[in-house]
């Protein structure tokens, strides 16, 4: 991990645990926590070449072992943390693809410099949350279908109001379902590393899969 990596996870986590980011009026009101669905999981699925390649860069990020999974308790507390950690990345980083940035099609890594793509924003919020005493099996990398029909990649949150989603493509918190993409493959909540088929997966979607 590069010290530019530190110091800037560092900068963001300390910014989101004592407020010092500056919140548009919608972030700083109260959030309200509405009953949400679960998502089905069908089968499973091959893990992205992506992820693979990262947990050979971040090994200690990978090492964990098979757990139990949790639903997090949401209270509008608990949401307003979520869409605070999902503005304060949104902001920090500027959306750039890997391409322009490492002149390859696709690497899953921490955002540096301030740059990266939707994997790295997912990342980062996921390592900001696990920082902040969220429980991993709760906080799944899920690969979608955007409204493009575009791969892309957010963090899907599980809690006993249903699944969150938290998006560079968008500053508010929302129910998976409320998003208006088609939701592929995620994370298994027993194990970070084995992927899960979701119920209306309909087949690769331009984020590279294991062979």
């Amino acid at each position: 991990m590069t010290n530019l990596f530190k110091k800037s996870a560092v900068y963001i986590l300390f910014g989101l645990m004592t407020g010092g980011f500056t919140l548009t009026p919608a972030a700083s009101q109260t959030v309200k926590v509405a009953q949400s669905t679960t998502m089905e999981v069908i089968g499973g699925a091959k893990p992205p070449m992506g992820w693979l390649q990262f947990c050979k860069a971040f090994a200690s990020d990978c090492a964990v072992k098979p757990a139990k999974p949790v639903r997090v308790k949401l209270s509008a507390a608990k949401l307003a943390e979520l869409d605070r950690v999902n503005r304060a990345v949104n902001a920090e980083i500027a959306p750039v693809t890997d391409m322009e940035l490492y002149g390859v099609e696709e690497l899953w890594t921490y955002p540096t410099e301030g740059k990266g793509d939707c994997e790295d924003y997912v990342l980062l919020k996921r390592r900001a949350l696990i920082e902040a005493g969220w429980p991993r099996q709760a906080l799944l990398i899920t690969v979608v279908r955007d409204l493009k029909g575009d791969g892309h990649a957010v963090l899907t949150v599980v809690t006993d109001r249903g699944d969150y989603a938290l998006d560079n493509q968008a500053e508010d918190v929302k129910p998976w379902a409320d998003t208006g993409y088609t939701f592929v493959k995620r994370q298994s909540q027993a194990d970070a590393n084995q992927w899960v088929l979701l119920g209306d997966g309909i087949g690769p979607v331009g984020v590279a899969t294991a062979p």
